[in-house]
């Protein structure tokens, strides 16, 4: 059982944009101080509450200052940009960080992002990202000349190459073939679960749906492994969550509760979002009703909190609920002027409560 962060990141947008990236950097600097073990940071271009526009610029601006964790990007959304570009600026990134490049890819989610790029229609998105990623392994995979030819993108690079100067060809990334590759998962019964266990890619179970969604996404990736000839190994599996680890018990609901506090802003933030999709524009009376009663489920149930007896148990039960997860990613949340607090529940959650949750995971597969 590893442990490891994953942020969009989100914060209020009435905060300073550099002074949320610096808090974004510092967790993940604490993360590698702490022992975690990966790192994944969000991509979003159109959201001032979402500031990190790549996530690869971020995370390389953290490969010097950190020495073990894994850095990944949570994801790219590929069809918003080339894949040439993409294979390229990856493969560079992994050169940077040593090798610790894990590639986290999506069709994108953010309406406005989809409005900007022209590409609204989620199911052309997808078979966007598809192609893409076909392109990018290709580039990775091998030398000039490049011709691609699909439904969205149409590559030519054969003329203009100079072998002995090193003209006409793209980086490689060190580790071979590829870095990991890795793809979301949210609906529940999610066809995206079984194409990552078909396509070998590393599956992430969010940690804004309900764990009986989760419990779905395990079943279907394993399906697609075997259909592929591979063998699924759960230590492939991520599952994120929020979690908040404090001293006390009350301490962690105070906070939990309070409305204008970073874990509620960020379920409002997404059940906005969400409800955008269908009826665009500010909220109306009856929209505004049904977000309040989303947050309030979403905090009791999507939220595991306490001190660090409670957050064990609680951990122990979603993973007796869901299935076999390998590594925990705990969701790194605006840290609301409470800097400290942050610190101190990622501190607890790697000292008290991750080791004893290994242990009843090692205790399960022994006796599974």
């Amino acid at each position: 059982m590893r442990l490891g962060l994953f942020a969009m990141p989100l914060h209020h947008p009435a905060r300073d944009t550099a002074a949320v990236i610096a808090e974004d950097r510092e967790a993940v600097i604490v993360a590698d101080r702490l022992g975690y073990d990966e790192a994944w940071i969000g991509e979003h271009f159109t959201s001032k509450a979402e500031p990190i526009v790549s996530p690869l610029m971020f995370l390389a601006s953290l490969a010097p200052v950190t020495s073990k964790i894994r850095l990944g990007t949570g994801v790219v959304n590929l069809p918003h940009q080339h894949p040439a570009a993409v294979a390229a600026q990856a493969a560079f990134f992994d050169q940077l960080s040593g090798g610790r490049l894990m590639l986290g890819i999506g069709p994108g989610g953010l309406p406005s992002d989809a409005e900007l790029f022209k590409d609204t229609d989620g199911a052309v998105r997808g078979r966007m990202m598809l192609e893409s990623i076909e392109i990018i392994q290709a580039i990775w995979k091998g030398d000039p000349p490049y011709r691609f030819q699909g439904e969205f993108w149409d590559i030519d690079l054969k003329s203009v190459i100079l072998p002995d100067y090193g003209v006409g060809v793209m980086p490689k990334p060190v580790q071979r073939p590829h870095p990991p590759i890795a793809i979301a998962l949210r609906s529940p019964n999610s066809s995206t679960a079984r194409l990552a266990g078909e396509k070998g890619w590393i599956p992430i179970s969010a940690n804004f749906v309900p764990s009986a969604h989760v419990a779905t996404h395990w079943p279907l990736y394993a399906e697609g492994c075997e259909a592929a000839g591979r063998r699924p190994d759960p230590a492939d599996w991520r599952v994120a969550r929020s979690q908040h680890v404090t001293d006390r018990d009350e301490e962690a609901a105070d906070y939990v509760a309070d409305p204008e506090g970073g874990l509620a802003f960020y379920f409002r933030y997404l059940a906005t979002v969400n409800a955008q999709r269908a009826r665009p524009g500010p909220p109306d009376a009856a929209t505004a009703a049904e977000i309040d009663e989303h947050v309030d489920h979403a905090l009791a149930t999507m939220v595991i909190a306490g001190s660090p007896k409670t957050v064990l148990d609680r951990l122990v039960h979603l993973r007796d609920e869901v299935g076999p997860f390998g590594t925990l990613l705990a969701t790194g949340h605006d840290w609301d002027g409470r800097a400290d607090m942050w610190r101190h529940s990622m501190t607890l959650l790697a000292s008290e409560v991750m080791p004893k949750l290994a242990q009843h995971s090692d205790a399960n597969r022994s006796r599974g």
